[in-house]
């Protein structure tokens, strides 16, 4: 089974320092990251530039998506608000390992240009281009939602399991129903990056088992993806691994495979010839 880790961030420099509870390192490299994939068990991982603390971080994916291209591929971002880089989205997968787009959107701040029609003509760009866009998405569901049904043919990916960020344990599942009805739009997916940080409860995670599970339910094997946001993550990169593939007895056989990372480079056409792990 190959694994594929749908979010990992790499940086060069920390302008600011990184986000919430990454790791406040001064840079982690390609080969750091690579290190920590062989020692867990991945095969190969998206990286998604963290530009907030490093304004070089999308070079730096990309040259590592061109050192190694049967380990890293790239969601990319731009400065969306800016009329001078509306002419970057055409041929934006030109560049050799880019996927895609994904801006999180975590600050207030950002989330007002969702509506204040700064980022309007991003979503039939986008679409026109065949371009996957990934979004935190669980901080805005009524637009994320609106976005998806106006853009039919747009594929959208909502990040860290589209649960509420800002809690955990029962808190992290306020907005569960209105999650899963978004399963009902075929062009919406589900990362499910990042489960570990919504539990208190330590490996494996049991208090937040059953949610998952109604997520994969409605969203099925193949528009739900694992990852890890490693740099974030209080617990091992293989037990980040270990917690899907050893326990949720509900995922199995080919769902296994699909959620590991085949579902995932189906969505992005990412089409990955990765070694085998031992």
């Amino acid at each position: 089974m190959k694994i594929v880790d749908a979010q990992v961030h790499i940086w060069s420099q920390t302008i600011t320092p990184p986000s919430g509870l990454h790791r406040k390192v001064s840079r982690f490299t390609a080969e750091e990251c690579l290190k920590e994939m062989d020692e867990a068990g991945v095969d190969a991982a998206l990286i998604h530039p963290p530009y907030s603390w490093d304004p070089d971080s999308g070079a730096v994916a990309l040259a590592a998506a061109k050192k190694y291209p049967d380990r890293f591929a790239v969601m990319g971002q731009f400065a969306p608000d800016k009329p001078e880089n509306r002419k970057l989205i055409q041929g934006w997968r030109n560049q050799p390992g880019m996927m895609g787009l994904r801006w999180a959107l975590l600050s207030d701040q950002e989330q007002k240009k969702l509506h204040d029609g700064s980022l309007d003509w991003v979503w039939p760009a986008a679409e026109k281009e065949g371009l996957p866009v990934a979004m935190l998405g669980g901080l805005f569901l009524d637009t994320f939602r609106d976005i998806a049904e106006r853009h039919p043919n747009l594929k959208l990916i909502l990040d860290h399991c589209g649960l509420n960020r800002h809690g955990q344990d029962e808190a992290a599942f306020i907005h569960l129903d209105k999650l899963v009805a978004l399963a009902k739009l075929p062009n919406v997916a589900i990362k499910a990056t990042g489960a570990p940080h919504y539990s208190t409860k330590g490996y494996p995670f049991r208090n937040i088992q059953d949610g998952l599970h109604r997520i994969f339910d409605a969203f099925g094997p193949k528009r739900f993806f694992w990852g890890t946001d490693i740099t974030r993550m209080q617990c091992s990169y293989r037990q980040c691994v270990t917690f899907f593939t050893e326990e949720l007895p509900w995922l199995k056989g080919r769902d296994l495979e699909d959620v590991m990372g085949r579902g995932l480079c189906d969505w992005i056409g990412w089409k990955l010839e990765t070694r085998a792990t031992s």
